[in-house]
């Protein structure tokens, strides 16, 4: 397993779009992708799950990956939440 801290900055936090986005995304990696906030943790390939978690920006999250792609997909992870998922 690996993992890595990094803050959500784009503006609206986690709705539908980067939601949908990141899923998508990590969709494609076969490790299991978690995101984890101070109270709860998220199956990082549900769009569902990530916007019901209601994550705003500002806040820090986890994100841990554990599987055989791992690097390649925790790297895609924190590329994406670095850019601003896309907004």
């Amino acid at each position: 397993m690996v993992s890595e801290k990094v803050t959500l900055i784009n503006p609206q936090g986690l709705h539908m779009r980067p939601a949908g986005l990141f899923a998508s995304t990590m969709g494609k990696f076969a490790c299991d992708v978690t995101i984890v906030t101070a109270d709860k943790e998220v199956n990082g390939k549900s769009p569902m799950a990530l916007m019901a978690a209601g994550i705003p920006c500002g806040t820090e999250v986890e994100v841990r990956c554990d599987g055989t792609d791992e690097n390649e997909a925790l790297a895609a992870a924190l590329d994406l939440i670095k850019s601003g998922l896309g907004e």
